[in-house]
């Protein structure tokens, strides 16, 4: 009780909101949408550069932002699609295992990660003609490392 009675005082003052800030610190929810996914982005490309898991993991959990983590998951899956070689199969696989591992990566968020790019490969593969393909094998994959339940595997698209 005590704590909601310093809780509301906090909020009724003057500016509470920026002194609610100054005692507890601006979250990542603060951010703008545009600028966490970019974050994100220089996040996965740097990771495909120095191969540091751990790294990564640290720079996501930075950001402060649990519930978007989501965006992590669609951003390292059409990385794959888009990618020519093995090598960003290979390391996509390997950091979304560690994010899971390691719970970073919350079941939920992995699963609306991989429903945002089963909704959007009709356009993805307009850019890039195997991705129903490649999608499957890395579905596949995931499915085997125990990074997705069955029926979010079995929900994949194929053609």
């Amino acid at each position: 009780r005590a704590a909601l009675d310093r809780a509301t005082v906090l909020l009724s003052m003057t500016k509470g909101g920026k002194r609610i800030d100054n005692v507890w610190g601006a979250g990542g929810g603060q951010q703008p949408v545009k600028h966490l996914v970019k974050e994100i982005d220089m996040l996965l490309k740097e990771y495909l550069l120095s191969g540091d898991v751990l790294e990564a993991e640290r720079c996501l959990q930075e950001l402060e932002v649990p519930h978007f983590h989501h965006e992590l998951v669609y951003e390292a899956v059409v990385m794959v699609l888009e990618s020519t070689g093995e090598k960003t199969f290979k390391m996509m696989l390997d950091l979304l295992k560690s994010l899971w591992k390691s719970s970073v990566i919350t079941v939920d968020q992995m699963k609306r990660g991989y429903e945002r790019v089963y909704c959007e490969i009709p356009d993805i593969n307009l850019d890039v003609p195997r991705s129903y393909s490649v999608l499957e094998r890395f579905v596949e994959e995931c499915f085997q490392a125990g990074i997705i339940s069955k029926p979010l595997r079995d929900l994949c698209p194929s053609r």
